[in-house]
């Protein structure tokens, strides 16, 4: 009972110290993604002060263009008097892209274009390494080119903003790879959950952007959750509270019969959105094939910005006040207008970004997805009013079913958009939407440096690989295990050549008098026996048998059997008991492991097809 009693409070102790390490782990990584958040609100601060200065200083004081806000969105400082230019808004986003094309170019060529795909470049294949200074220039030459008048969004220098500081802060602390990769994915997470007032679905997102299947990082979703909570509270706290955009509050979905209209929607936002992809990259492969220097293309992708601008002001910069006038119906957001804003901030984003300017592709889709849904749903309230009663609910819908078309992640786009627009009320139509969306595009994406799953990701390399060996055992390939012939010990040399005449067998098990094996051999180990016939008379079979035999049994996995096979690269095993390794059962051969593997990878793809 004494003993009993020692025991028990030797495995109390034991408890309380596992239970204070695992305490002290958890509040250190909290500690670790609070200080991302922190980090990344008040980046998402400075950022978006700089857009409201710069659009003050440079778009309105200089062009007098004072495009409308979104509810969400308000002026640092009072408009001017200055009268609208349109001479002045043609050469500006030129002049901020020489200023924007100098920066990057001269001291971080990976700030070019949008931000998110260097983050997730930087996650699969750099070890979630981002250099320091980055995010800073990052972050002051997309400012230029989005307050000159470039189209583009906030989301991927904020992104990078709270990718890099995660990526340098897990360096400094000499973490480990997967670490590292974890703290940028929440700093990810972090800036655009704060930017656009959207914790939740920046969280989602950061996990969910990575991949072009319907896949998850589900690692980094605590983490981006508490690090993007964390900022869109610093954020709020100096920007106030509630979504980016109002909506009205009377758009709900009641009648079954409007989803004939979403499907029409889900494949206008499809080719769309394809549209928009290889603008972009055509555009974007158009610039790169240019023999210029490169600092030179964003200022001649600002000067065919500018030219659009002249005739179409409302596609430059940010465009999300638009958005907010046709969620409210605005007159002057006619179907016409609405469709050339969707048409026109494609082109002027692409002309913008592909060129070499920095900015997000976040932004400019919500305004495209948006413009898009608002000429389908008023097109549709004029034909059938009684079924399509709110025509600004398309405008919503489209928001989240155009980004889930770009860039294969329905998921997070949709609370991305509930979020942002604080309503919850058409989830049911935004789902129907973008998954009709996501399997009409799935073979394209703005975010090229997704890769197919997380099997397919280097951050994984050989991990999936490994789990499926260990669920398979050898009692799974037991139809594959071959009988094959046992060689007696004392089987003079001069026989068995006769026995190896007439055989397959390249593995030779040899067994003593009461039929156990005692060591093994293969036709590589008799060369020197067999091409030396002076001594062949002299040597029996049990002297070429190697004694220190590498077997597997019916309860091991296939990734044991497969380092088994590679350490000592031999091709085949002999399966024995588990109980009894002299009872031989059978051999099993490396290419018959291989084979079984693939068959299995095989099945398991097809099972997640169907």
């Amino acid at each position: 009972m004494a003993l009993f009693e020692r025991l028990r409070k030797i495995f109390g102790i034991y408890a309380a110290q596992i239970q204070a390490f695992n305490i002290l782990k958890a509040g250190k990584w909290s500690i670790l993604f609070v200080l991302i958040g922190i980090i990344a609100g008040l980046g998402s601060i400075v950022f978006h002060s700089l857009c409201e200065l710069g659009s003050h200083y440079f778009m309105d004081m200089m062009a007098g263009y004072r495009p409308p806000l979104a509810t969400g969105e308000q002026h640092l400082l009072h408009p001017t008097s200055t009268l609208f230019n349109r001479w002045v808004l043609l050469f500006l986003p030129a002049l901020g892209g020489l200023v924007s094309g100098f920066l990057v170019y001269q001291f971080a060529p990976e700030a070019e274009g949008h931000g998110t795909d260097a983050a997730i470049d930087a996650y699969h294949n750099k070890k979630g390494l981002i250099r320091g200074r980055i995010p800073i220039i990052k972050t002051i030459a997309s400012a230029i080119t989005l307050t000159t008048g470039g189209s583009g969004g906030r989301e991927g220098p904020i992104a990078q903003i709270g990718a890099g500081f995660g990526s340098f802060l897990a360096t400094r602390l000499k973490m480990s790879d997967r670490e590292r990769r974890i703290m940028l994915a929440a700093g990810i997470g972090a800036g655009i959950g704060s930017i656009f007032r959207a914790p939740l679905a920046g969280a989602l997102f950061a996990s969910e952007v990575l991949y072009r299947d319907p896949d998850f990082e589900s690692e980094v979703i605590i983490p981006a959750g508490i690090s993007s909570v964390i900022a869109y509270c610093i954020f709020c706290m100096v920007f106030g509270w509630g979504s980016l955009f109002e909506t009205p509050p009377d758009m709900v979905f009641e009648n079954p019969l409007e989803l004939g209209p979403y499907i029409v929607l889900a494949f206008v936002l499809a080719v769309a959105g394809v549209l928009y992809i290889k603008t972009f990259y055509g555009i974007t492969g158009a610039f790169r094939s240019l023999r210029l220097p490169n600092h030179i293309k964003p200022a001649i992708g600002g000067l065919c910005t500018g030219l659009i601008g002249f005739f179409l002001p409302y596609t430059l910069a940010f465009g999300y006040g638009y958005v907010q006038l046709a969620l409210f119906n605005a007159p002057e957001m006619t179907i016409t207008a609405l469709f050339l804003l969707a048409i026109g901030k494609i082109l002027t984003t692409s002309f913008s970004i592909g060129s070499g300017g920095s900015g997000g592709v976040f932004g400019p889709s919500v305004v495209i997805g948006g413009a898009m849904g608002g000429v389908v749903g008023k097109l549709f309230h004029q034909v059938i009013p009684g079924i399509v009663t709110h025509p600004e609910s398309f405008i919503v819908v489209g928001m989240a079913g155009f980004f889930t078309a770009v860039s294969n992640t329905p998921i997070s786009t949709i609370i991305f958009v509930s979020e942002m627009t604080d309503s919850y009320q058409l989830l049911l139509p935004s789902l129907f939407v973008c998954s009709i969306a996501y399997v009409l595009t799935s073979p394209w994406s703005i975010y090229r440096k997704q890769v197919k799953s997380r099997a397919a990701s280097p951050a994984h390399a050989g991990e999936f690989m490994v789990d499926i060996l260990q669920m398979i055992k050898v009692q799974d390939l037991k139809h594959l295990v071959k009988k094959v012939e046992g060689i007696p010990q004392n089987m003079p040399f001069v026989d068995f050549k006769y026995f190896f005449s007439r055989t397959k067998q390249h593995y030779f098990p040899v067994m003593d008098e009461n039929s156990r094996m005692v060591g093994i051999f293969s036709s590589t180990d008799i060369r020197g026996v067999l091409f030396a016939p002076e001594i062949e008379h002299l040597v029996v079979m049990k002297d070429i048998a190697n004694s220190d035999v590498v077997t597997t049994n019916m309860t091991e996995d296939l990734n044991t059997v497969l380092q088994k096979f590679t350490i000592k690269n031999i091709d085949s095993l002999p399966v024995v008991q588990a109980d009894d390794p002299g009872i031989l059962m059978g051999m099993l051969s490396r290419r018959d492991v291989i084979a079984f593997y693939n068959r299995q990878i095989e099945r398991l793809r097809g099972n997640q097809m169907v």
